[in-house]
């Protein structure tokens, strides 16, 4: 992995330092081999975060993928299928964005 500054829980300390080798990378810290169902995700939150400045929690990540991806992804169960058990904390973690606020 491209020597990046990580915080303890495994966050990018500097947003900036995000590509797409270091989402590779990342990703494959988490044991997960990144898809074109991972990217496209990925590519929704980054999206996401430039408009509102903000990594969405959970429910806002269901409502959101479902309106711009579908009902058939649109969902915590597609979503917990892609990125494990908290989705939105492991989909802001790989993408390159600050921890959801609401994600315990």
């Amino acid at each position: 992995m491209p020597a990046v500054a990580l915080d303890r829980e495994g966050y990018l300390r500097d947003l900036r330092a995000w590509s797409e080798q270091v989402a590779t990378d990342l990703a494959e810290r988490e044991g997960m081999d990144l898809t074109d169902a991972h990217w496209e995700l990925i590519w929704l939150v980054r999206a996401f975060f430039k408009r509102f400045e903000v990594s969405p929690e959970m429910r806002v990540l269901v409502k959101q993928v479902r309106n711009q991806l579908g009902e058939d992804k649109g969902n915590s169960i597609y979503l917990m299928r892609t990125f494990g058990q908290s989705p939105a904390k492991m989909l802001a973690k790989i993408a390159g964005l600050p921890r959801p606020t609401n994600c315990l």
